[in-house]
């Protein structure tokens, strides 16, 4: 009798912990679907969300300061952007700054820049039209889109990260990359985004991974004269 209570008790510690399981699972799994349909809105233009981000996005903004047809845009077109970080202008900054030094060249600064080349490297982060990652998601290979000046083909690649076990079952990301007028995935430089699908009044507004060097490889090319 006691060997078949033992047995007995055991079957339903097991089956709690089973149920257990399974609860977390589905709790696991919420936070994600939550996240994937939870498109976040801003009550104002592109613009005026980018300055809202408090220590976020001050280089991108003072390049913009400089390049008014490209701030006008953010204000009153219907655009996608994919916005980097005051970490990636960091970077391209301390990288160029390097190269010069090592030429015995004095440091050289955003202000310092040549607004021509900052508006053709700032053009390639604004697309024409408002998209969300539904519009990329079908396309398995990606897709190209223009840019809203120049008509710079940049390529956008839809991508469903994996959570609690399950493949694709987690946030959305996208790899936006730079083709360099190449066919070969080789040659291209990428970004990842950090967040998407954030809706302003006139825009769609991706973020790129801190870890993205402004200007996809090209900027100290450009400015270094």
């Amino acid at each position: 009798m006691i060997n078949k209570n033992i047995r007995h008790f055991s079957k339903s510690i097991a089956v709690l912990l089973i149920c257990f399981s399974v609860l977390t699972a589905c709790k696991k799994d919420s936070i994600y679907h939550d996240y994937e349909n939870t498109i976040k809105e801003f009550d104002g233009n592109a613009l005026q969300y980018l300055q809202a981000q408090k220590n976020t996005f001050d280089s991108l903004l003072q390049v913009l300061d400089r390049l008014p047809a490209l701030k006008d845009s953010l204000t009153n077109k219907n655009i996608t952007i994919f916005a980097p970080t005051n970490q990636s202008f960091q970077a391209a900054i301390k990288n160029l700054n390097i190269q010069r030094k090592a030429e015995g060249k004095s440091a050289m600064y955003l202000r310092d820049c040549s607004i021509d080349e900052l508006d053709v490297l700032t053009a390639r982060y604004i697309l024409r039209g408002v998209r969300t990652t539904d519009s990329y998601a079908p396309f398995v290979d990606g897709l190209n889109l223009l840019t809203i000046k120049y008509a710079y083909p940049m390529h956008i690649q839809y991508n469903k990260l994996n959570a609690s076990g399950f493949v694709g079952g987690g946030p959305q990301s996208i790899i936006y990359s730079d083709p360099k007028g190449s066919i070969f995935e080789k040659n291209w430089e990428n970004a990842n985004t950090n967040a998407v699908n954030i809706k302003t009044k006139n825009a769609i507004v991706n973020i790129l991974a801190p870890l993205h060097d402004y200007g996809f490889n090209e900027f100290i090319v450009r400015v270094n004269k």
